[in-house]
């Protein structure tokens, strides 16, 4: 039986010796990804690996069980993407009627000046609140990621961008009005 220690050992060479191979494995699966994609989920899966509780079995095949968490992880960033994909469009979308309650129809599809406001309006809100409209409506986080990213439960996060964007609207109306 390998002791934990040994495993460790074990992992960290496997991990030295193979990670330009791995990369390759990432590069091939993934279309069009850059270096860093492909650098990214290794070390996702690494830090997963090696954050394992120290009472977990040991890992016997270890090019073996890394090559599949590493095709699992590929399998999810690939969900992820096609998720993003299509909120972005509804993003968009919804974003264009948001502009359209305060200033009409318009042939820009963003006017410079309701950019600068909601900016502005971003910034001035609390770190929370910020934080989530942020990661949700413009990096394309799902509240799933950042839950399990910072242990913060999924009906919290929902809650606090719903407050986020009240105040917005409110924020962006009052300016409107003056």
């Amino acid at each position: 039986m390998v002791s934990e220690k040994e495993n460790q050992n074990n992992l960290t060479n496997f991990f030295k010796d193979e990670y330009n191979s791995l990369k390759g494995y990432v590069r091939s699966k993934i279309d069009d990804t850059a270096d860093s994609d492909a650098e990214d989920i290794i070390q996702d899966v690494a830090l997963r690996i090696f954050s394992r509780p120290k009472d977990a079995l040991p890992i016997n095949n270890i090019g073996g069980f890394v090559y599949n968490a590493i095709r699992n992880k590929i399998i999810d960033v690939m969900r992820t993407k096609k998720e993003r994909l299509e909120g972005d469009t509804e993003l968009e979308s919804s974003w264009t009627e948001f502009a359209e309650l305060f200033y009409g129809k318009s042939n820009d599809e963003y006017s410079e000046h309701l950019k600068e406001k909601l900016k502005q309006a971003i910034i001035d809100l609390k770190p929370s609140y910020r934080d989530i409209i942020l990661a949700v409506d413009f990096e394309g986080y799902t509240y799933n990621e950042i839950a399990e990213q910072t242990g913060i439960p999924q009906g919290t996060l929902m809650s606090r961008r719903h407050r986020a964007i009240s105040l917005l609207f409110k924020k962006l109306k009052i300016e409107v009005i003056i």
